[in-house]
């Protein structure tokens, strides 16, 4: 009974080390450990002993008896991966080098923005050295965890058991949160390094690319960042209006954020209920007239750009009627996706079916949103040509060949685009903060989607933090001016500046009472959304935690 991996990776590599056999790969050292879709185990090698699986923090090792009908392609997915290992570009065994040591004893205070998971994974390496005094991750909401919290969908917790991994982190003695505060507004950089040897923004990617076409501002017109905000409970987008009165839903793109946000317009509320999905969000979607929500791709199947494992899971829908529209040689390629789609397409759904359905449409650009009375009533959509250049990559080509969607909502899911940062340079064109390995000077870096761009895994920021951090360990051995402030003088300027901002104590008692209000009713938690709610609850910790609080942001 091999085991077998089903989702994406923490890059926590737990699983590596833990197996006996070396049966899991990439492991780190190797090309592509961080940045592959998922990791893989060997079905051949694996002797089944369940060490990986006990150790995997976020549940996504299983035995391969247990995996469902429509699971099975995982055994194929993980299977494919050694069909040809060792590979070329990779070894075997990879060794992991023994840990760096400072030519220069500190100690050094880091000051992290953003408490999303390239923030903590940044905190974690530097906590991983000696000479490091504290590290202190400044959020501008009250609740850390970034996109893990406000991006991952509420139907998919497994994903959600990334949080074990921060909750160890943030629970070292080093470790300080500032939450509720806005740096470049409240706190400047400036006050930063003067307390901080380095300071390092992680500050993610919070807007979207646009369509760039005519219609795209109309009320009901959204992009999916905001609406993914909205059905996750990010304070800034509760109020977003989201038009669920038409049977129809378009979303421009096919990611898997594309994926989730269909997903999340289609599924049975009875399901919907058991999940973590903001409360305000769950009410509207209880009376959702939308049947059906499809899904626009400009190029083929085999382009696509949402991964393999999400596509299995969207396939294994209970109660959603998924549905493949595309040229049958388009499904004729030999690659996973393709593949895949082509065993969706085959499958007879009943004509009498009352389940909603999510409809994958290939070779389609909307080329503009419709509407009346300022609000979206359709969308025109029109026919691609694909091209295959001469370096082999297949671009999309507009036909005349136009027809009209209508629909009542539009979510446009084309990528999400860093914003400038206050008092950083910016790239406009690459939307992201220039940097040298991570460094934009010396003494101030970046990681994460606002130093690379969006792309890539929750793991990936695990690989990215270790390159930025050995950046700032080459900078601390070169010489770093000395600061004049503290670790505490930082946590006097915050409390002066900033009286509502909370710490690790003040989240932990938020995270608590959501979950006991999620258990009242059968949920995972009952996420509290309104700002001045969850900092009144942040600042009013249990008496006996309170007692041992060693200063507010402990």
């Amino acid at each position: 009974m091999p085991y077998v991996i089903k989702q994406s990776c923490c890059a926590d590599a737990s699983c590596v080390v833990a197996c006996p056999v070396n049966c899991i790969h990439p492991a780190p050292g190797e090309v592509g450990f961080g940045t592959t879709e998922m990791l893989y185990v060997d079905g051949a090698a694996c002797v089944s002993c369940g060490a990986c699986a006990t150790a995997c923090p976020v549940g996504a090792i299983v035995p391969d008896a247990t995996l469902t009908t429509d699971e099975l392609p995982f055994i194929d997915l993980n299977a494919a991966y050694y069909e040809a290992f060792p590979h070329a570009d990779r070894t075997p065994v990879a060794l992991v080098p023994q840990q760096r040591r400072l030519t220069r004893t500190g100690p050094f205070r880091i000051a992290i923005v953003g408490a999303g998971p390239a923030g903590i994974f940044t905190a974690d390496e530097l906590l991983k050295h000696p000479e490091v005094e504290g590290v202190d991750v400044y959020e501008r909401l009250h609740t850390p965890y970034g996109l893990v919290r406000h991006g991952v969908a509420p139907d998919h917790p497994s994903t959600k058991l990334v949080t074990r991994l921060f909750e160890a982190i943030e629970r070292q003695p080093k470790f300080r949160y500032f939450l509720g505060v806005r740096i470049g507004e409240e706190i400047t950089l400036a006050d930063l390094k003067s307390h901080y040897h380095a300071v390092v923004y992680a500050v993610g990617a919070s807007s979207d690319r646009s369509l760039g076409i005519p219609g795209e501002d109309l009320a009901g017109s959204v992009p999916a960042t905001a609406l993914v905000g909205w059905y996750n409970g990010h304070p800034e987008q509760d109020d977003l209006e989201v038009p669920l009165t038409h049977e129809r839903a378009v979303v421009v793109g096919n990611g898997n954020v594309a994926l989730d946000v269909a997903r999340i317009l289609t599924r049975p509320i009875e399901m919907l209920e058991r999940t973590d999905l903001a409360p305000g969000a769950l009410e509207q979607l209880r009376d959702s007239k939308i049947r059906e929500v499809v899904i626009l791709g400009r190029r083929g199947p085999a382009q696509a750009a949402f991964t393999v494992p999400e596509l299995i899971g969207l396939a294994a829908l209970d109660g959603v009627d998924v549905v493949v529209e595309a040229d049958p040689e388009m499904l004729s390629g030999d690659d996973q996706r393709s593949q895949l789609l082509s065993d969706i397409a085959s499958r007879e759904i009943d004509p009498e079916s009352t389940n909603r359905r999510i409809v994958l449409r290939f070779a389609a650009s909307p080329v503009e949103v419709l509407g009346a009375d300022g609000r979206v009533t359709g969308v025109r959509v029109a026919r691609n040509d694909l091209i295959t250049g001469a370096e082999g990559v297949v671009r999309a080509e507009t036909t005349d060949e136009v027809h009209t969607l209508e629909a009542g909502l539009v979510v446009r899911s084309v990528g999400h685009r860093g914003l400038p940062v206050a008092d950083l340079p910016f790239d406009e064109a690459a939307a992201i903060v220039p940097n040298d390995r991570g460094r934009v000077e010396p003494g101030v870096y970046v990681v994460g989607w606002i130093k690379r761009g969006p792309v890539g895994f929750i793991g990936t920021n695990r690989t990215d933090s270790r390159e930025v951090t050995d950046t700032i360990l080459d900078d601390l051995d070169a010489g770093l001016p000395e600061r004049i402030g503290s670790l505490r003088a930082a946590g006097d300027l915050v409390a002066k500046r900033c009286p509502a901002a909370t710490g690790r104590e003040g989240w932990q008692h938020l995270d608590a009472v959501e979950r006991e209000q999620g258990a009242a009713v059968g949920r995972p938690r009952v996420k509290v959304c309104d700002p001045e709610r969850q900092a009144a609850i942040s600042a009013a910790p249990p008496a006996p935690q309170r007692r041992r609080l060693f200063g507010r942001f402990k």
